[in-house]
């Protein structure tokens, strides 16, 4: 599998029919989101862009267009996906490993830069959500990544500037790591305290138990939707938890707790978020 260390490219979380609400939502999160744009396979999508990663709100298109491979998927964090240079050579390698990799996918979404319409293009690399009970587990390569990652969508109210947290809750959090062991090599994923963590460069996935998440969260936890694993919280590195508690004094059910900010799964489209510098 790949000969490099993982590293995240970006989340997804899925809001389906509701974009127009969930871009509202997460602009009173104090994200800047880039302008809508709607890919060739037929859904449509926001950005929050930080430095070398992003948070990007997937919904389905205009006019009714569904994109079916997140048709199975209730609304919640459900795309967990890694960088890659190459999407032909991470399928050859993911297959000839034996894992449930799909075909590689080809699509493009038009994006305006003053005033010319260019083609945003990728190439994706995607395990069968069949065989990954998490949710969509891929590999994106960015063949235009200047229209991707803009300096002036960059800088958010929130001060928010790179992931670095994602939760997965798993009744099995080794059994689960294999699947990263068996795409990054058996030291991918280390063992602590009864979960299993996976660095993607700057940042990580946690694999722990739902009770864990219960416990650390209580009621601000993601609901499962009727999974026995999930993906469940997103942690946010900001440049000042003090003003970003300022711009969002606002939104109902805020946890201010120590060294960071929590905002309810409730309250961001079934997913916790967890601010902190």
């Amino acid at each position: 599998m790949p000969k490099t260390s993982p590293v995240l490219d970006h989340v997804v979380i899925d809001v389906r029919e509701r974009i127009d609400e969930a871009a509202g939502c997460f602009r009173s999160l104090g994200f800047q989101l880039t302008p809508r744009g709607h890919h060739t396979l037929g859904s449509a999508n926001h950005l929050a862009m930080f430095a070398t990663d992003y948070l990007e709100l997937l919904g389905f298109g205009e006019n009714g267009a569904i994109r079916p491979e997140i048709m199975r998927f209730p609304v919640g964090l459900n795309g967990l996906v890694f960088k890659t240079t190459d999407a032909e050579s991470i399928h050859r390698e993911a297959a000839a490993a034996g894992l449930p990799v799909l075909p590689v996918q080809s699509f493009s979404r038009p994006v305006t830069l003053d005033g010319e319409m260019r083609d945003a293009r990728f190439r994706t690399t995607r395990l069968d959500p069949v065989g990954v009970p998490m949710g969509r587990v891929y590999f994106c390569e960015h063949l235009t990544p200047d229209l991707v990652w803009r300096p002036e969508w960059q800088s958010h109210p929130n001060g928010a500037c790179a992931i670095t947290r994602v939760l997965v809750a798993t009744a099995d959090p080794q059994r689960t790591a294999n699947l990263f062991r068996g795409l990054f090599g058996d030291n991918a994923a280390a063992d602590r305290d009864g979960r299993s963590i996976l660095t993607a460069g700057t940042a990580r996935v946690e694999l722990c138990t739902p009770d864990a998440v219960a416990t650390e969260f209580g009621t601000a936890a993601a609901e499962p939707a009727g999974r026995t694993e999930y993906m469940a919280v997103l942690g946010i590195r900001v440049q000042s938890l003090h003003d970003t508690g300022q711009c969002l004094r606002s939104v109902s059910g805020l946890r201010a707790e120590p060294h960071r900010l929590v905002v309810p799964a409730k309250d961001a489209f079934n997913t916790t978020i967890v601010f902190a510098e």
